[in-house]
Formats: C-alpha cells, structure tokens, sequence
C-alpha cells in the first residue's frame, strides 16, 4: 500500500490508503497488530483478504538491505526471496523456468521434496510428450485432445480440480442494440453452452450461469438458459430488432477463446444477428475493453480472493459510471449503471451473519442473471496429468494456490 501498487487494492477495501496505512495498521506486541477499517465488514470477508497471496510475510531485514530508490525492495523481490513458505526461489528466468528449493526455516512440515521445478513448455503437444517420456511429473495445460490422448496410459494419471475462473461475454450498454433488455435476455438463449463444454473445452469446464463460482459462499448453481433459437428470436421482435443487427466481439487469440467465439457466432447467425469477430492478442483485447471501446468481449475473470465480494464488487457494483470514474468494475466497462444493486453488494459485505450473507447474495444474483449484460457461461475445472507415482499433489481453488508441498513421488 506504501508503494502504491495495484494489488493493493485488496487491502484498500478496509479503507486504508498509502497515506494512512501507517497511523492504521499499528504493531501492538512482537506477533501481534491492530488494523482498524473504516467499517464493520464481515469478518469472512476481511480474513480472506488477508490471505490472499498479496498478503505474505517476508524477512523485513533482508528485503530492506536491497532497497534501491526508496522501492522497499520491491524490484529484488521480482526474482528473489525473502518468504516464509516451503520453498524457496533460487532461481527465477522468466518464460523459461522456476527452480524452488525446500526452505529450511520453514515454520511446518518440511515438504518430502527438496526441490520442485517450473518448467515453462506454452505447446500442450511438448507437455504430453515430455510426461509420457517421464521427463516432467506433472503437466498442467494439457487441451481436450491430449488429455485424451493419454487417458488411456496406464502410467498417468488424471486429476481434476474445479477452479473459481468463470467464462463469460461483457454486452457494452454503449452500444444501441446491447443496452435493451430484450436484447440482453435474447443473446442468452443464443449460446449453445453445454455444447461448447463438451466439445470445444472437453472435460475442462462446467455450465455456469451466476457470477459466484461454485464453492463460494452463496453461490447460484440455477442454470436457466440453453441454446433456445425460437425464444431469442422472440425477445428481438419484442425490442424491435426482428431482422437482427450487426455486432462485434473482441477475442483473445487463444485456442479455446477463438472455439467459443466461433461457435457463437454460428449460433447468433440463427436469429439473424451477424457477429464479427475481431481477434488479438490479450493485452490488445484487455485494453480495448478496459477502456469501455468494445461492442461485446469474451473473457475469462478469476476471483482475487475467495469471498463472495471479489466477485459481487466487479460484476454488480458499479459506484460511479462516469468515463473517469476511479473504481472501473467489469459492471463499469460494460457501462451498466445499477445504483440500486451496488447498494444491495455493499450491504451484503457488512453481514456478519453468514447464513442471511449467503442468502442476500443468491438474492442478487438471482436478479443478475435475468438483467445483466453478462452472459456467463461456463466455469473453469483445471486438469492436470501427471505420472502414476506422483502423490498428494492439490488443485486448489483459484488460479494461484494449487499445493504441491506435500507432494511425494
């Protein structure tokens, strides 16, 4: 929060900023402080964000002694080590590889492994020779067709996690047609969702229609929409659009974002709707969307830490829709203005009352998913293959805390 850096944010929730952090967060004993917020939040919601892996304790000592420019350490710190974990970084060679050695100051159970190495291979194909092979042990971003491939190999093993990463489009409200809500319930009967899973993500999503991932508190699993041509082209007649309108879609240059795109463009086709699709490369795509120039985006949001806020904050608040509003929420960059239902997530993040918490946010997605211009589809299950003898590997929840500590082989 001194640096002023974007993860930040997180922290910055409590009401706590560069300029206060110091007179706010106070040490009171040797393992011990205050944190004062600025509200009575829910204390779910503010120890999940004090786990979130911004948040992590480190040697004061050692990250000051390379202190350059007044940056804390911060520049050392992108390629060495000064943690608390299970292992250690002894070396760190960006897009190539990750070496971790086992921390012999680490406060529990020394890992079985002395070291684990981070291969970066981007080819699935390369990933599913070298396991075979035995050269790697695990290999996390196998597609469809490998995991298929090598299903049927005695020496390797399948193992699926479900993931917090949902897939979803942004309908931009700036455009003429996206901002009616016929429009917007149309184009939800016009996805063929299980479809897609089953063929273009095989085996590495679930249809998912709420913004709260399964697994979070108060998570929506009604899944009310399938591909129901007849029906969208009715809501387009009720908006006035019954020969359909042209649209485009920013699209990420990905194998699987480019399948989605391409079999919803087809299916769009159907009630006579003509989609372009406009590809690049993610940080094209991000920053077009980013700054509110798109018609529709697909992409793919991941959840920060594992409290419903982290996701309720950016898909149904919206505080302030200007062009140069300082919170820019997805709600934001698809220029959806819900004062009403802003008010709804931040009550929601005060409960402390988990139960009536859960129920207020099943409550608001319930509305989201009939009104919103999100159309989510699908959630993420990460499968990772790896050789039989490799044991007690974990697929944690969120796109940063898969487990590997305890891994044995």
């Amino acid at each position: 929060m001194t640096l002023d850096k974007s993860p930040a944010f997180i922290l910055t929730q409590f009401g706590l900023s560069k300029d206060n952090v110091q007179s706010k967060i106070r040490q009171t004993g040797e393992y011990s402080f205050d944190l004062e917020m600025d509200k009575n939040y829910a204390p779910s919601f503010v120890l999940y964000c004090m786990t979130a892996t911004i948040a992590s304790v480190v040697d004061k000592k050692l990250v000051m002694s390379h202190e350059a420019d007044g940056d804390m350490g911060y520049n050392w710190l992108k390629t060495n080590y000064a943690g608390s974990g299970p292992f250690s970084i002894r070396d760190w060679r960006a897009n190539e590889v990750v070496v971790l050695e086992r921390n012999p100051n680490y406060w529990g159970d020394a890992p079985a492994m002395s070291r684990a190495i981070y291969r970066h291979i981007p080819e699935p194909a390369t990933q599913r020779l070298l396991l075979e092979k035995g050269d790697i042990d695990v290999a996390r971003k196998l597609g469809p067709d490998e995991i298929k491939a090598i299903s049927a190999n005695s020496d390797i093993k399948i193992m699926k996690g479900v993931k917090g990463s949902i897939f979803y489009l942004g309908l931009s409200q700036k455009n003429q047609y996206l901002s009616r809500p016929k429009v917007r319930q149309a184009l939800k009967y016009l996805v063929d969702y299980q479809t897609i899973a089953d063929t273009i993500l095989n085996g590495t999503v679930t249809v998912h229609q709420a913004f709260l991932p399964k697994g979070f508190l108060g998570a929506l699993e009604k899944t009310p929409f399938s591909l129901n041509v007849a029906t969208a082209k009715q809501l387009l007649k009720e908006a006035g659009l019954e020969n359909g309108f042209k649209v485009t879609m920013d699209t990420r240059n990905t194998a699987d974002i480019t399948g989605i795109a391409q079999a919803i463009q087809q299916t769009f086709a159907q009630a006579g709707i003509t989609l372009e699709l406009i590809p690049g490369d993610g940080k094209q795509t991000l920053t077009k969307y980013r700054a509110r120039n798109h018609d529709i985006y697909i992409g793919r949001w991941g959840p920060d830490y594992q409290d419903p806020h982290t996701n309720a904050d950016t898909f149904a608040r919206n505080p302030d829709n200007s062009d140069d509003a300082q919170s820019k929420p997805l709600a934001w960059r698809n220029a959806w203005d819900i004062p009403e239902m802003t008010k709804k997530a931040d009550a929601a993040v005060l409960e402390r009352d988990s139960a009536k918490r859960a129920k207020m946010y099943l409550e608001i997605q319930e509305e989201h998913q009939q009104v919103s211009p999100f159309v989510i589809m699908f959630q993420e299950i990460e499968v990772a293959a790896m050789r039989k003898n490799v044991q007690n590997y974990v697929i944690g929840p969120s796109f940063d805390d898969n487990k590997f500590a305890g891994v044995t082989k």
